[in-house]
């Protein structure tokens, strides 16, 4: 295989990614995207070597705000956002590979604005998603109560104060006690913390950080609704024991089009990162499922 460095544009910023090219000509191209504050060299980079190896070609980018790619404030995350700039990966690829299939995949959170931009994007043939997070918008509301008004105002209020100041908001991304309570975190787990935190997952171009404002965005994001009208193929592939398997039951179920889940046996949801005795598997059935919808 070989890797290139990509630069394409979405909105007003640069996006910059990592292709991997299969050792022959590429049956299709995927453009991945990972989880919450992640950036290539981490799950979604892993993902394209993956498909890489088995024939597809593989593209991570780094979402806008995070990583090599441009965006202010830094490390806000916008599903929105996030998913225009997956639109605009597709749009790269399919000039590249004029005539193949271009998919989208998704890992983590990153499974929900994925889903949203295939289910908006005619220039993707497929979605796959890998320990997707579906975020079910009024479910997390409910969960809240009345914190979760208060939450959004408070990222309503730093993205104003970023705007009027040019000073961006953060709390860590993992913390060593954040599943104990004991620092504010975005990602209060253990098993996160065991990842982003340590040697496990660290890269130069890692901030461990969450700018405030995300809450804005993260908070009434709905990826449930896009399952009702992805009109494409789609594949959900998930652990009984990764995050909230409620939600990724409840999204294959409401697609309408051909579709297929494959549940793996997972320590946690992290681990869909990093074992290959997980990446494998996924790989072997994402890439199985679009060789199948795309011949």
């Amino acid at each position: 295989m070989t890797t290139e460095r990509v630069t394409l544009r979405s909105g007003d910023d640069e996006v910059v990614g990592t292709l991997v090219l299969p050792d022959g000509p590429p049956r299709g191209a995927v453009v991945a995207t990972g989880p919450l504050t992640s950036v290539k060299e981490q799950a979604s980079g892993v993902y394209a070597h993956a498909v890489a190896e088995r024939g597809w070609a593989g593209l991570a980018i780094d979402l806008r705000r995070f990583g090599e790619s441009g965006g202010e404030p830094r490390q806000m995350v916008d599903p929105g956002s996030d998913a225009q700039d997956a639109s605009a990966a597709a749009a790269w690829l399919a000039e590249r590979f004029p005539g193949l299939p271009v998919a989208g995949l998704g890992v983590c959170f990153g499974a929900g604005p994925m889903a949203v931009a295939v289910a908006r994007d005619r220039r993707f043939a497929a979605f796959a998603g890998v320990a997707g997070v579906y975020t079910d918008g009024a479910a997390v509301r409910a969960s809240m109560g009345a914190a979760y008004e208060e939450t959004v105002a408070r990222g309503r209020a730093a993205e104003r104060r970023w705007r009027d100041t040019g000073e961006a908001e953060t709390i860590p991304a993992v913390a060593a006690d954040g599943e104990s309570g004991g620092t504010e975190v975005a990602m209060p787990l253990d098993e996160a913390y065991a990842f982003y935190g340590t040697a496990r997952g660290a890269v130069p171009t890692y901030v461990n950080a969450f700018a405030v404002a995300s809450y804005a965005h993260t908070l009434p994001f709905d990826a449930q609704g896009a399952a009702a009208t992805m009109a494409v193929p789609a594949i959900v592939v998930h652990s009984e024991r990764a995050l909230v398997p409620p939600w990724a039951h409840a999204f294959h179920d409401a697609l309408p089009g051909a579709r297929r889940q494959v549940w793996l046996e997972s320590a946690g949801q992290i681990d869909f990162y990093d074992d290959p005795a997980l990446i494998g598997p996924a790989a072997d059935a994402v890439v199985g499922f679009l060789d199948e919808v795309s011949g």
